[in-house]
This record gives C-alpha cells, sequence and structure tokens, in this order.
C-alpha cells in the first residue's frame, strides 16, 4: 500500500505520544490530557480544523470578508468502554460586517455535509449537529 498520508507516533513514556508527519511540526498527545490533546480530542479537533477550513474557503469564494472565526466542538461519549462519540455538535462564531446568515449557515452545511473529508471519513452513524453564531447573534 502507497499512503496518501503518513503520520508517525513515537511514544514518549506513559500514555503520551508525539506525532506528525515524518520530518513535520510535532504535536503531543496524552491520553490523560495532561500535556496534549487526548486521541479523542484529537479526533475533534481534525473534525472542527476540517469543517473550519472549508467554511472559510466557501466565504472566501463569496468574496464575503470574515473579521473573527472560532468553533467549539461538543461530543458525547458511550459510558462503557469503548468510550466510542455517540454523536457531535458543533458551534460556529463567525464575525464580519458583510456576512448574510443565509450564507454562512449555507458554508457550515457544506463544509460538514459535503467539503470535509474528516466528516465523511467518520462513522455515518454519529449524527453531526451544528449552529451558527453570526456576529454574536
Amino acid at each position: 500500500m502507497r499512503p496518501d498520508n503518513l503520520v508517525q507516533l513515537n511514544w514518549t513514556g506513559d500514555h503520551r505520544f508525539d506525532a506528525g508527519r515524518p520530518g513535520g511540526p510535532q504535536v503531543r498527545i496524552d491520553a490523560s490530557a495532561q500535556t496534549g490533546p487526548s486521541p479523542v480530542d484529537a479526533l475533534l479537533i481534525g473534525l472542527g480544523s476540517c469543517t473550519s477550513v472549508d467554511v472559510l474557503d466557501i466565504l472566501a469564494k463569496r468574496r464575503t470578508p470574515v473579521e473573527s472565526f472560532g468553533i467549539e466542538v461538543q461530543a458525547e461519549r458511550r459510558e462503557q468502554a469503548p468510550r466510542r462519540v455517540l454523536k457531535v455538535h458543533l458551534i460556529y462564531r463567525i464575525n464580519g460586517a458583510g456576512i448574510e446568515r443565509v450564507h454562512a449557515e449555507r458554508a457550515v452545511e457544506l463544509a460538514v455535509t459535503k467539503y470535509c473529508s474528516v466528516r465523511d471519513s467518520l462513522d455515518p452513524a454519529i449524527p453531526v449537529t451544528w449552529q451558527v453564531i453570526l456576529n454574536g447573534e
């Protein structure tokens, strides 16, 4: 197999790993979440960052200037092992004077349902919902 993507994880003790592309920047993954994101946190970060890049690209194609942008990724997990993710809710905070709500909502919808490869790689049985807070409202 010739992988399209390759990352390596190197154990640094306890339940910690330094991870990233060979020769590229590294992130600390820590199952206890004391020195870095946990593996599930990393999954949620991947989903949030993937959809965010797509939202920003879609708004840029509309020539809609974004002044600030943030996302909160909430997940509900099983109580018993394996503590898999059961559902995810994304809260996008988008600010920009010329952004219309309909365009922000559509950009998020397209990012989550069509363009984000991380979302598309997750189990389709995991519901992913979202909301948009535009200019603080």
